[in-house]
């Protein structure tokens, strides 16, 4: 009982000072924000660049200034990138390196030791997780009103492209790469139904993104196969899909419309073009338009 009274008696002398008076408890000062960040992840790039000052950027990916796999190379390609090695990110000296997947789960090990702050992200499956994304950037890097102002420009994007009451949606499926379709419950079939595609991928059985059978197809075909090139000299899956000969004579019955891949990979500010592509191809849909 002595030690419990002697404790509080401590407590209250340390928060109200030894002349008994109430003492002001000062918040601790914010942090600084980083000086040298590294991004590890192209889709972490596309919203580095968008919320960071430039001076802030140390380097990006090295994925994000190959035009056959990234939406902002031409962005990407004003900075310095990285390999993403443990001894290469040590000489670049940054304060602040932002990961996903194996590469940032590799660094774990080796970042703290060094002092060298790292956070890892996963991937979004939908629009609010990709928000969250970007807020959740946007305050690393000191800046959280650019998040909020990136976060509202992605939204207007949408609603720019979703579809006016009384206009039609369309039935749709959409290969990603490899001719995988994009099942229920992903990022892309959210991305549809927010721009007046339904889905047809859990009409054939699909759970999740994964092939989709011939037969099937060839049996309820959607009205608008969307996929796209990563170059203009290699044709994309639904090209080799549609010269097959099973399906050839479907060509006239389901439009073909293009979605570039590289708006396939991230999702953050990469949702505005991607939302743009989507309502390209449903005007050209309505009008019959095949490209």
């Amino acid at each position: 009982m002595l030690r419990r009274a002697a404790l509080i008696g401590a407590i209250l002398c340390a928060v109200t000072g030894a002349d008994g008076r109430a003492a002001l408890l000062e918040p601790a000062p914010a942090a600084p924000p980083p000086r040298r960040v590294v991004s590890l992840n192209p889709c972490l790039d596309a919203i580095l660049m968008q919320v960071a000052d430039p001076g802030q950027i140390t380097a990006l990916s090295r994925y994000s200034r190959q035009p056959s796999q990234s939406a902002v190379w031409a962005q990407a390609r004003r900075f310095p990138f990285t390999h993403g090695s443990g001894e290469e990110i040590v000489a670049l000296q940054p304060d602040l390196v932002l990961g996903s997947g194996m590469g940032a789960a590799e660094l774990t090990h080796i970042l703290p030791r060094l002092h060298i702050r790292q956070e890892s992200f996963g991937v979004p499956s939908s629009i609010k997780a990709s928000a969250a994304q970007v807020t959740r950037v946007a305050a690393l890097v000191g800046h959280p009103e650019r998040g909020v102002v990136l976060n509202a420009r992605i939204e207007a994007a949408f609603l720019a492209a979703a579809p006016r009451p009384g206009e039609p949606r369309l039935h749709a499926l959409i290969y990603e790469g490899h001719g995988l379709a994009s099942g229920p419950h992903t990022l892309m079939d959210e991305l549809m139904r927010r721009t007046g595609f339904d889905n047809l991928a859990p009409r054939y059985g699909l759970k999740r993104t994964m092939d989709v059978p011939l037969e099937r197809l060839i049996a309820d075909p959607p009205q608008v196969l969307l996929s796209g090139r990563l170059s203009p000299d290699e044709p994309s899956w639904a090209d080799r899909v549609l010269s097959h000969p099973a399906l050839r004579t479907l060509a006239p019955h389901m439009l073909r419309e293009s979605f570039p891949e590289q708006l396939m990979f991230c999702a953050g500010p990469v949702l505005i073009p991607a939302a743009a592509a989507l309502l390209r191809a449903r005007i050209d849909a309505e009008h019959g338009v095949s490209r």
